[in-house]
């Protein structure tokens, strides 16, 4: 079965990329936030996205953030058979290390999302902001 509903996701997706009628400033879309929200297990990423089948649960969300260890027990080489983040939000950090309910992960922080360096001293806004003269 495929997810796909015309309006709903183009209107979804222009929200997503700043276009539209929103009241609030500097609103962003967490796609970690919603991932817990919305497939706390991982479930759905798991079924669309076989290189992180290893990863359990919502971790799968940031793959990126767990340890060099977590990755290897998962099959997963980030940069080989799934790529580095191109870019991480800070918005994110607090909610890479929250569970689904909103319990704290049991390994404790991991700390926080890192940058990659060709774009560190961008910024998540540098991507979803209108003006690019930076």
């Amino acid at each position: 079965q495929v997810d796909y509903e015309v309006c709903s996701n183009y209107g979804n997706w222009l929200y997503s990329a700043g276009i539209g009628n929103d009241p609030r400033d500097n609103r962003k879309f967490n796609i970690i936030k919603q991932g817990l929200d919305y497939d706390g297990n991982g479930d759905y990423v798991r079924l669309w996205v076989p290189e992180l089948q290893g990863i359990k649960g919502a971790d799968i969300h940031s793959p990126w953030a767990l340890s060099s260890a977590a990755l290897s027990q998962a099959g997963v080489t980030l940069g080989k058979t799934y790529p580095e983040p191109v870019v991480t939000a800070p918005e994110w950090s607090r909610h890479i290390n929250q569970r689904p309910g909103g319990s704290p992960h049991p390994r404790g922080r991991r700390g926080a999302a890192r940058t990659p360096a060709q774009h560190g001293d961008r910024g998540i806004d540098f991507y979803f902001s209108r003006k690019k003269d930076v």
